[in-house]
């Protein structure tokens, strides 16, 4: 027997937003295994094994519990300490396996079969099968239906009176559409009854004030909850006017969702009761967790673990709470006072502190919001969920978010370049420079630089922002004005210093200034309204910029009313610095039929002109990104990934190499058939150790050599000479080793003689593979001022067309590639080809720790790779966004 990988056990998340845990069969799990059987229904064993079989027998039981993990493979799913459903695989020739299922009655029509295929599938992938095979009697469709909605190509066939499907388990993209299509649906149920629960519990009630339990009972009854309120207090017969039950099971009706503002340590029993009770999910306020140290880590990772057991999802620990404005619902289950006005901005935010804060902000700009939640330590609803939750939700048209962490960044960046699509997302990032999270939040750090994650931002289509001020500003903007069309502006304006100011300030964040209108001090509403128009109506211009300050004893209200109209009616966004004021004002609203504190059409209003024009610059990016077509995924054309694959494999199946549990340095010649498999040519490389031997490398080539050293202390430094160029015979060779001897040992130099190549402009291209992103790739111009300034683009695979592209036209020297100061333009398409097989081949083998070719000579003619160096090591974990839907490990410490 194998021990089964450890990444086949985790948590799951249903159909129904309910959690379970999924992992291989133990042989001492018969208990269980017999136990579960006996629930089954006489139907469902005939549909299983063809022919009533009311007990297992205890070789059955022995069967099905001993399993290689290799030629059988079989995985559980357990909920409340039980087991509910069994699937399992039996190679039965080359390749192939008959795959099966059994699911406790009780629990069918909550998505486990598809979930248990998909899981079945990776686990065979893994373990070289490639096609799987069911029987399936006519009359099971729902069985049948499994199989064909799974996403493979399903043929069948009718013999004895079964069914028999046939399929190939290779991940089709139809097949991944389907399973992340279950996660967006399973992920957006699990989020929806927090938003919209017909019954809340307050567990932890008090009836004292200033405390939390009695801020929670009021903010939620003053809110006008629209649905059940239950609060519980074992020593009090009523909190503010509402009867106390001692525990949440004593409450004669549902619970959809429960409050928990009690001690840490007693959270653990509040959890076992709201799983007795049937709750749905847990909020909780209750410190006393991660943020606390090492010990309220564990505590949290045990909560965390004990809600996910039992099928509860969880909001916190430490968090504020949620709101819905609603109007049907009018839930404020949190600790703030402050219950925004109705909005189109959903808001996501991580610390409970902020959020209060966060909340009086968003009320005083006159913004509004539909949802909001804090989650606080993020044990387990991330701000991933809130994403799948938000991209359906009819009443939320922007996505506001404040991140302090990510914890799976990769999928963060799948879900938000969908969501991106359909609704703008705004997101501030704090950490930034250290890549450090908060104490409470038991996530990995990031070990990509912070250009990559940059980059994984704008390539998701996410408007990051530096502040919360910035957000608030792009939001408003977003949530009230049309997307402009382009880059283009006009200003309007009664102050000529203002709007000398905002062309400044536009051009310096590369909008195009068409139009400048400056009407003077004394211009009246109407002058403003002819001019916003004229703007507006004009085919060059894109979006208008307004700028007015008033005159003394002028109240503007004319002007304010002639903007509010303007921006009403306008299909070009229209910004303003308005009496210097910062929101929505409510001068320049515009009533919604929906309730909102401001309407589409409402112009926002900015406390200085840059600020307006910082906001539309990143709106526009934001539209532009948005028109940009996708294009196709950039295509390497014909690899060997198979080779490669054995390759790597080989390397890591030394005994060796797998007692260390290391990395390991690929010598030269294994980096160029790593790289051959991918159509990159490596330039022919001859390690010499003393003249002799370069002189015979001379000849073999063919001189017009290079000899240099490879030692990066040396290659690096602008101040050492490395290499001799164009060495053509014997006498050339001995000279060159002379004077470069002298610079260098050859004992430590690693001295190599290569052809010579024809002349162009460095380049590197680089790749690796991050814990949390999976696969990174960068790519710069060679050289050590670059490296210093830190000029690269980063992407994450894999890539479209257009990004190949872009990658190597935004780093600020690529005016070099293309004809600088009157040089020859390299052959760009060669690089692009060049980053495309470079990013296939990372996305390919997570195996490869870290890729460099860090000479490049793109040429007139074509990109030669001069130098390379790469790294292979085992992988134990599969990426953070693997093939099979699975919920993020609970970890109890947090890396450096």
């Amino acid at each position: 027997m194998v021990a089964p990988p450890a990444h086949w056990e985790g948590d799951v998340l249903l159909r129904d937003g309910r959690t379970a845990h999924i992992r291989p069969i133990r042989p001492e799990d018969d208990e269980l295994l017999v136990e579960f059987y006996a629930r089954v229904s006489d139907e469902s064993k005939y549909y299983r094994f063809f022919s009533p079989m009311p007990v297992l027998s205890e070789r059955d039981v022995r069967r099905f519990t001993h399993v290689d993990n290799v030629d059988r493979v079989a995985l559980i799913l357990i909920l409340q300490e039980k087991m509910i459903a069994v699937g399992r695989y039996d190679v039965v020739g080359d390749n192939e396996a008959e795959v099966a299922f059994l699911v406790e009655d009780g629990h069918q029509g909550r998505g486990i079969a598809q979930l248990l295929l998909e899981h079945l599938a990776q686990a065979g992938r893994e373990r070289g099968v490639e096609r799987f095979t069911a029987e399936v009697l006519p009359d099971n469709s729902r069985m049948i239906q499994t199989f064909r909605d799974a996403g493979y190509r399903v043929a069948s066939g009718y013999h004895d009176g079964v069914i028999t499907l046939e399929f190939p388990i290779d991940p089709t993209d139809t097949a991944i559409g389907v399973m992340r299509d279950r996660e967006h649906a399973a992920e957006a149920a699990s989020i929806d009854r927090f938003f919209r629960p017909k019954s809340v519990a307050i567990i932890g009630a008090s009836r004292r004030q200033d405390t939390i339990g009695q801020v929670l009972v009021r903010n939620l009854v003053m809110a006008d909850f629209t649905g059940r309120v239950y609060v519980v207090n074992p020593s009090a017969p009523a909190v503010s006017g509402l009867p106390a039950y001692k525990n949440v099971n004593d409450i004669p009706d549902d619970v959809d969702v429960a409050i928990v503002a009690v001690p840490a340590d007693a959270v653990t029993d509040v959890v076992l009761d709201c799983a007795n009770k049937g709750v749905h999910g847990l909020v909780v306020i209750s410190s006393g967790f991660a943020e606390t140290g090492e010990e309220g880590r564990r505590r949290q990772r045990h909560l965390a673990g004990l809600c996910r057991s039992y099928g509860l999802r969880l909001i916190g620990p430490n968090c504020l709470g949620v709101i819905n404005t609603d109007p049907s619902v009018q839930v404020n289950a949190s600790l703030s006072s402050v219950m925004p006005n109705r909005g189109r901005a959903g808001f996501f935010c991580q610390s409970g502190a902020l959020g209060s804060a966060i909340l009086e902000k968003v009320k005083n700009r006159g913004l509004g919001i539909s949802t909001f939640v804090s989650a606080g330590n993020r044990a387990d609803v991330s701000g991933n969920d809130l994403l799948q939750y938000w991209e359906e939700d009819d009443a939320t048209e922007v996505v506001m978010m404040y991140l302090e962490s990510i914890g799976n960044p990769r999928k963060f960046s799948r879900i938000a370049r969908r969501v991106s699509h359909r609704k703008p997302i705004v997101a501030v990032r704090s950490g930034r420079t250290t890549q450090g999270v908060p104490m409470g939040h038991t996530v990995r750090r990031i070990g990509a630089p912070q250009a990559a994650v940059d980059a994984m931002f704008r390539q998701a289509g996410v408007i990051q922002v530096d502040t919360l001020d910035d957000m608030f500003d792009v939001a408003q903007l977003l949530a009230h004005q049309p997307l402009p069309r382009g880059r283009r502006v006009a200003i309007v304006g009664n102050s000529d210093a203002l709007g000398l100011l905002a062309a400044d300030a536009a051009s310096a964040v590369g909008l195009v200034v068409n139009r400048s209108v400056a009407l003077g001090a004394d211009a009246t509403a109407e002058d403003f309204e002819d001019a916003l128009d004229d703007a507006i109506d004009d085919p060059d211009v894109d979006s208008v910029i307004a700028v007015y300050i008033p005159p003394l004893d002028v109240s503007g209200e004319e002007v304010a009313n002639v903007l509010a109209a303007v921006g009403e009616q306008s299909d070009k966004p229209l910004v303003s610095s308005f009496l210097g004021a910062e929101g929505i004002p409510e001068l320049l609203r515009v009533p919604d039929v929906a309730g909102s504190a401001a309407g589409r059409g409402s112009v926002p209003s900015y406390p200085a002109v840059e600020a307006a024009v910082r906001a539309l610059a990143r709106v526009v990016e934001y539209a532009v990104w948005l028109h940009a077509p996708d294009g196709p995924v950039a295509d390497a054309g014909e690899v060997d990934d198979r080779a490669a694959r054995r390759l790597v494999d080989q390397i890591l199946a030394d005994p060796e190499v797998i007692a260390a549990d290391r990395e390991v340095e690929l010598d030269q010649d294994q980096v160029a058939q790593l790289l051959a498999a991918y159509g990159i040519e490596l330039w022919p490389t001859l390690r010499v150790a003393d003249l002799d031997e370069a002189v015979a490398a001379g000849e073999s080539l063919g001189w017009n050599v290079v000899l240099k050293s490879t030692l990066p202390s040396v290659r690096e430094r602008p101040d050492q000479v490395h290499v001799w160029r164009n060495i053509d015979d014997v006498a050339e060779m001995r000279e060159a080793w002379s004077d470069l001897s002298r610079l260098v040992d050859p004992a430590t130099g690693r001295f190599v003689v290569q052809r010579n190549a024809p002349t162009g402009v460095p380049i590197a291209v680089r790749s690796f593979e991050d814990p949390l992103f999976g696969p990174v790739v960068s790519f710069g111009i060679s050289g050590p001022v670059i490296e210093l300034l830190g000029d690269w683009s980063y992407r994450i695979p894999p890539l479209g067309e257009h990004e190949v592209a872009a990658m190597v036209r935004e780093v600020k020297s690529a005016p070099l590639l293309f004809g600088y100061r009157g040089a020859e333009a390299v052959d760009v398409a060669a690089i692009e080809d060049l980053i495309t097989r470079v990013a296939e081949l990372q996305n390919d083998l997570p195996q490869v720790s870290s890729l460099e070719l860090s000479l490049v000579l793109a040429g007139v003619d074509g990109a030669r790779v001069l130098t390379a160096s790469a790294r292979v090591a085992a992988v134990k974990d599969p990426r953070p966004d693997s093939l099979v839907r699975r919920m993020p490990d609970l970890i109890t410490t947090i890396p450096d």
